[in-house]
């Protein structure tokens, strides 16, 4: 029984470590933009005095409250677009993610995974592709947490992200 209790504890921390590790080699390449946010700054921003009449940003507060880790890769270098496919469908088979969403729109193909929480819009992780058309960079987003889809929009409306647009529509979508 402890070995059974000892395994699962060293899988569940292995997986999560493997999530944050997957796309870490995006990160300080040259032609990639990338932006690398935390928990520790999620509380920090969190502790942000905010006008209590404000609702919008107040939402955005409550739910950076509830966020781990994001991070969004981007660029336009065809080899690097291409090993970002490569990673990101290597990682949606090997951590159980599940499609929100497809778009394909003027040769831009968009998908949206999520690994689910106990509700159907309860999410623990996103993962985004935008495979850009000619001349759009290609952006990879994954975000970690406990927060629910339909407060996704708050967030790419305050910090701005790359393809916050096609998460819009998602979290519009599966209400």
């Amino acid at each position: 029984m402890k070995n059974l209790i000892i395994t699962l504890v060293f899988a569940f921390f292995t997986h999560s470590f493997y999530a944050q590790g997957a796309f870490d080699k995006f990160d300080g390449q040259d032609d990639v933009t990338s932006v690398i946010v935390n928990k520790k700054m999620f509380d920090l921003m969190s502790k942000v005095k905010v006008d209590a009449t404000d609702k919008e940003t107040q939402q955005y507060i409550n739910l950076i409250k509830k966020l781990d880790y994001l991070k969004v890769f981007t660029t336009k270098n065809p080899k690097i677009e291409a090993d970002m496919k490569a990673s990101a469908d290597k990682y949606i088979k090997t951590a159980g993610l599940e499609e929100l969403m497809r778009v394909n729109d003027s040769g831009k193909n968009v998908r949206i995974m999520v690994k689910s929480g106990s509700t159907d819009t309860q999410i623990k992780e996103l993962l985004m592709f935008v495979d850009g058309a000619k001349n759009d960079e290609t952006v990879l987003l994954s975000l970690t947490g406990n927060f629910d889809l339909n407060e996704i929009s708050v967030l790419t409306d305050k910090m701005q992200l790359p393809g916050g647009s096609d998460l819009k529509k998602a979290s519009k979508g599966k209400k």
